[in-house]
């Protein structure tokens, strides 16, 4: 695909699944996993007020500071590490190639 980067979901098992991301539609990591048919619930829509979409960042270039809503969602998580994104928050584009990232639950 032309305008695209792979990202990674590393499995339990320590596998990593490759995931083909456009870069030309404006796209989150979240509605990326989502339409690979990850089990993401993003109750809040990508609104970054539920960490229903938390992910630990395993490899990554530069990623972007989280907001401070982002932070304040992150630190109300008693299973984040200093690795959590909310992928909600995570825009597709090129500098994102490569990332890999393990989908972390609920609860």
């Amino acid at each position: 695909m032309e305008d695209a980067i792979t990202i990674y979901v590393e499995q339990e098992n320590g596998e990593r699944v490759p995931v083909e991301a456009p870069t030309d539609m404006g796209l989150s990591v979240m509605e990326i996993l989502k339409a690979s048919e990850y089990d993401i619930p993003a109750i809040c829509g990508g609104m970054a007020i539920c960490a229903t979409c938390h992910v630990e960042v395993l490899e990554s270039g530069e990623l972007p500071e989280p907001s401070d809503d982002e932070a304040f969602m992150l630190e109300s998580l008693p299973h984040a590490t200093e690795n959590s994104r909310l992928s909600c928050q995570l825009r597709i584009g090129p500098a994102l190639e490569g990332l890999v990232v393990r989908l972390k639950p609920e609860a």
